[in-house]
Order: C-alpha cells, then sequence, then structure tokens
C-alpha cells in the first residue's frame, strides 16, 4: 500500500482528471457519444483511425484505434520493441449503463397525454427515474438524400418526467414501490391538447410517420411529436427518420460537489469513469512506447449490462481479432512464420477489467463483508470471488499490487458477503472467452445504477496512475515471475 503521503499529494492534483471526468460524462449521456467522445480524445493524441473491412498496415511504436458498432471502441499501441508472440496489457471497460430506452414502437398514450413506449436496460434502480427531468439521445439512421447516413442526437432540454403517484393515493408508498415497468414507466412527452395546438400534426404527417402506405400504416410508430422533435435538432424532415436506437437521459449535468469538492455527482459513473481512467492512462503512457516490448490495449465494450453477449460485447470475438491481426503483421514484417504466435501472445497476455466497486455505505455499513469494506480516497479497489465472478487471483493480484506500489499510488481490497450475491463484470466473460489471466478493480461508488450516483474526486485520480502503472510496468513484472507454473 501507498503512504499516507501519496493520498495527501493526490488531493491537491486530482480536480484536473475530475473536472475532465465531469466534462466526459456531460457530453456521453449514451454508449454511442461516450465511443464519440474517446474517439474525439484518442484523435486529438495522435491516434490513428483504422477499420474493420481494412487491410491494417501497422508498425511498431503504433498507435491505432476503431470502433463498432458505434457503441464500441478498442485502441492500441504496438510497442516499439514488440515481437510476435509476445503479450498484450489490456484495461477492459464498458460504455452502456442502466437507463429507460425506447421501443421499435415507441407511440402511446391515453387519457390526453401524449406517452412514449418504453423498456428497462440492465438492472437500474428505476424508482429514481421517478420525478427527473427527462430527455433522449441516441442513434438515428436518417435518409440524406441518396444516402443513409447514422447520425448521433440529444435533445439538451428537458421534455419529459416520469411522475410518481401522490402519497394520498398510494399510502404505502414509503414502505416499498413495486415497479411494473410496462404500466408505470411510460414518460409523459406532453398533454395531446398542447400537442395539437403548439405542433400541429396533419393527416398526411401521420401517415409519413407511420411508415407511408406500408401495411401498418393505420397504426402509428412513432409519436409523430417526437419525430419533429428529432427532426429539429437533426435538420431533416421527420419523414427521412428511419430507425433510432434511443434512451431516456436524465438533463441534470454531473457536478464536482460535497462540502469539501470532494464527490462527484453524476449518473452513468458506472462505467463511464472507468472508460474515461483507461483511455487517458492509455495516452499519458504514450511518451515509454518506444522500450516497450508488448502491445498496449484499451478495449470499451458495449452490452455489459445485459451480459456482454453481443457483436460489440466483451463475448465477441472482437479481442483476439485485434490480437490475431497485430501478431500477424509483425509476423509479415519479420518473415516469421507465426507458428503459435497468437497463442503464446494470449498467453503473455494480462487483463485488467475496470468496472466500478461498491464503496462501503456509513447508513448500510453492515452489507459489507467486515474484513474487506472499500472507503473512498483510498484508491483502486481489487474484487475477489471463490467462485470466479471475478477472474482475480494471486498471480493478477501480485501484478496489480506491484504495479500499484511502482506507482505509488494507493490500493484496497473487497469481497462480497458471504451470505450475498455479487455483480457481473466483463472479466469473466473475456477470460473465457479469450483466454487471457487478469484481475476485477474499480473505484468505488454509491448508488450504483441509480440514476444520479457519486464517487470520489481522489480516486479519479488514482486509477489514471494505477492504470498508468500497469501499461509501464506490468510486462517487467510478469517476466519477473516465474512461468513455469
Amino acid at each position: 500500500m501507498a503512504s499516507s503521503g501519496a493520498a495527501a499529494s493526490a488531493m491537491s492534483e486530482s480536480a484536473t482528471h475530475a473536472e475532465k471526468l465531469v466534462d466526459y460524462l456531460n457530453a456521453s449521456w449514451t454508449p454511442y457519444h461516450a465511443t464519440a467522445n474517446a474517439r474525439a480524445k484518442l484523435l486529438a493524441a495522435g491516434y490513428t483511425e483504422l477499420y474493420e473491412n481494412d487491410v491494417w498496415n501497422l508498425k511498431l511504436g503504433g498507435r491505432y484505434f476503431f470502433t463498432r458498432n458505434m457503441s464500441c471502441l478498442v485502441a492500441f499501441a504496438v510497442g516499439g520493441k514488440y515481437k510476435a508472440g509476445n503479450g498484450a496489457i489490456i484495461v477492459g471497460a464498458h460504455t452502456d449503463s442502466p437507463c429507460i430506452k425506447m421501443k421499435p414502437h415507441t407511440a402511446s398514450g391515453k387519457n390526453g397525454f401524449v406517452q412514449l413506449g418504453v423498456q428497462p436496460y440492465g438492472g437500474g434502480i428505476w424508482h429514481t427515474w421517478f420525478d427527473r427531468d427527462l430527455s433522449v439521445a441516441g442513434r438515428v439512421f436518417v435518409r440524406r438524400g441518396d444516402r443513409t447516413c447514422h447520425e448521433l442526437v440529444r435533445i439538451d432540454r428537458p421534455i419529459m418526467c416520469i411522475p410518481s403517484l401522490a402519497i394520498h393515493l398510494n399510502r404505502t408508498v414509503n414502505k416499498g414501490f413495486d415497479i411494473n415497468c410496462q404500466t408505470h414507466l411510460p414518460p409523459i412527452l406532453a398533454t395531446e391538447l398542447k400537442s395539437r395546438f403548439e405542433m400541429p400534426v396533419t393527416a398526411e404527417d401521420e401517415k409519413k410517420a407511420s411508415g407511408g402506405d406500408s401495411p401498418d400504416a393505420s397504426a402509428l410508430r412513432h409519436s409523430p411529436l417526437l419525430l419533429k422533435l428529432l427532426a429539429e435538432e437533426l435538420k431533416c424532415k421527420p419523414e427521412d427518420i428511419l430507425t433510432f436506437d434511443l434512451q431516456l437521459c436524465d438533463t441534470q449535468p454531473s457536478i464536482i460537489g460535497g462540502a469539501c469538492r470532494e464527490f462527484i455527482h453524476s449518473g452513468r459513473l458506472d462505467n463511464l469513469a472507468m472508460c474515461y481512467c483507461a483511455t487517458e492512462s492509455l495516452i499519458e503512457t504514450d511518451h515509454s512506447l518506444a522500450d516497450e516490448t508488448g502491445i498496449r490495449m484499451v478495449a470499451l465494450y458495449d452490452h455489459e449490462e445485459v451480459g456482454s453477449g453481443s457483436a460489440y460485447g466483451a463475448r465477441s470475438p472482437i479481442t483476439i481479432d485485434v490480437l490475431r491481426r497485430v501478431t500477424r503483421a509483425s509476423c509479415e514484417a519479420t518473415g516469421d512464420d507465426g507458428t503459435d504466435a497468437l497463442e503464446r501472445c494470449v498467453v503473455n497476455s494480462f487483463l485488467v477489467s475496470a468496472d466500478m466497486a461498491h464503496g462501503i455505505h456509513p447508513n448500510f455499513a453492515d452489507k459489507h463483508e467486515p474484513g474487506h469494506q472499500p472507503h473512498m480516497h483510498k484508491g483502486m479497489v481489487i474484487k475477489t470471488h471463490c467462485e470466479m465472478r471475478y477472474i482475480t487471483d494471486a498471480f493478477s493480484q501480485h501484478v496489480f499490487h506491484e504495479c500499484g506500489r511502482r506507482a505509488g499510488v494507493p490500493f484496497q481490497q473487497f469481497v462480497v458477503r458471504s451470505d450475498c450475491a455479487c455483480g457481473s463484470t466483463i472479466g469473466p466473460a473475456l477470460s473465457v472467452m479469450a483466454g487471457v489471466r487478469g484481475i476485477d478493480v474499480g473505484i468505488p461508488q454509491f448508488a450504483m445504477h441509480s440514476v444520479r450516483e457519486m464517487c470520489a474526486v481522489d480516486d479519479v485520480n488514482f486509477a489514471v496512475e494505477h492504470m498508468t502503472g500497469v501499461f509501464e510496468h506490468a510486462s517487467t513484472i510478469i517476466g519477473e515471475v516465474d512461468s513455469k507454473f
């Protein structure tokens, strides 16, 4: 563990990373926006954008990235001393968070209100979404002349709300709110009366909104009011909006708060905080890339909150695909026949599965295992589970401990109570799929999966420094361990 001096030093230095994280959170309402903002950061740092359907021309010392589905990003830097078969140091995180998504047909409403058809995504604390100033954001496919474009959209003002039922009509609400996601979650977009007066919808509008002369033209697929709002933002006609993947978003900005400005209050800390820290640490180690013998990689996957089972999630072959292409390029450049190069690369690789952790809550301290209570301001949390719900083992703990020691940052341990279940991460999914050894870690936070979460400013800085230490020291530390085990 690092000394208290390191913690004190971080108190004065961590605000910069916290402020940058807050900016990233405010710009990243959805996985699509989070990926776009990470892409912009990498381009500004001089990384070369690749496309998966192109032939890659990779070089030693090169820094690259690509995106998939606009919601997943992989960035990697090839060490100046890399040879085929050498391992990769991978920090993985995920871009998605529990949220309320729109259904394929959003048109809904009753009793004189325009509402939207929605569905829950992931394991959210859904009662926290009530009585919030909500808007909408995501990806839209738009017809632009003879081309179909996929574009990002966000409406920056509150346009809807999910109001609570008055306590006079639900006297037992404070004893527990049993939410029916089908009937209780649809938000109110407008009253039918106002929507007709403020944004008149003609019969032709309704026909276009429902798909023209398609078989389902009699039933509106989407609220014409919603399409008009999206069209205004996208500067297109409502009928040019083809399909979309949209979600409800809380418009309250992410902020640095607390009496001593020691906390970050925001939605989507799980897991955009780790996406930010991983990307930042990769960029910060570019100066030492010339002496690196391996590959440094950051992978920001989608769909972790629903099991990672997609072409853009950690269970997909995307990670192995990158290692295979880098290994193949090295073999071609050196004339190596490539025998077992990929397999040797996998065995020599190390994964840091970075996902937010549960800090000890002063009002619910009994929910934590007595000997493993992560505190804020005390660094990253190493998560362990004997049934491998987390991939941490003795080897990976040693590597991560030593990286933290050399970086001069504190770290701490977490084990879930024996009478409680633990959450999931990308760690087991990726480890099983790729066969890479690794560790599960994260920043301690409160209110995980709420619409509004909370973590400590200092721990953001500790996380960047610890991950920087992983990129700079892990290959050496692994090489110092007897490999015959």
